[in-house]
C-alpha cells in the first residue's frame, strides 16, 4: 500500500524559509521520478517541482524557480522541498504524488 505523508509546513513571514518533507512507503521508491504540488484557496492545483529517480535531474514551475529546491535521499525513501525567500503567493496545500497518488498534504502559510 503506497503512503506519502508531508510535513514540515507551518506560519512564516515574507522573506522566511521552510523545508518540506515527503516520506514515503509501500514501493521502491529509488526507482521513481517523484513531485511536488500546491494549491491556494480558490485556485488549481499546480505542479511545483519535479525530480527523477536518482535525484541528478529537476525541474521548477517558473513562479519558485532560483527560490525553491527539490531533493531526495533515497536511502530514506523521503523527498525534500527547501522553500527560501517565500512570498505570500507561496500561501498554500503543498501536497507529494507518486504517479497520480497523493500525500495529505502540508499547510504553507506566509503572512507578516
Amino acid at each position: 500500500q503506497v503512503q506519502l505523508v508531508e510535513s514540515g509546513g507551518g506560519l512564516v513571514q515574507p522573506g522566511g524559509s521552510l523545508r518540506l518533507s515527503c516520506v514515503t512507503s509501500g514501493f521502491t521508491f529509488s526507482r521513481y521520478a517523484m513531485s511536488w504540488y500546491r494549491q491556494a484557496p480558490g485556485k488549481e492545483r499546480e505542479l511545483v517541482a519535479i525530480i527523477n529517480s536518482a535525484g541528478g535531474s529537476t525541474s521548477y514551475a517558473d513562479s519558485v524557480k532560483g527560490r525553491f529546491t527539490i531533493s531526495r535521499d533515497n536511502g530514506k525513501n523521503t523527498m525534500y522541498l527547501q522553500m527560501n525567500s517565500l512570498k505570500p503567493e507561496d500561501t498554500a496545500v503543498y501536497y507529494c504524488n507518486y504517479r497520480g497518488t497523493w500525500g495529505q498534504g502540508t499547510q504553507v502559510t506566509v503572512s507578516s
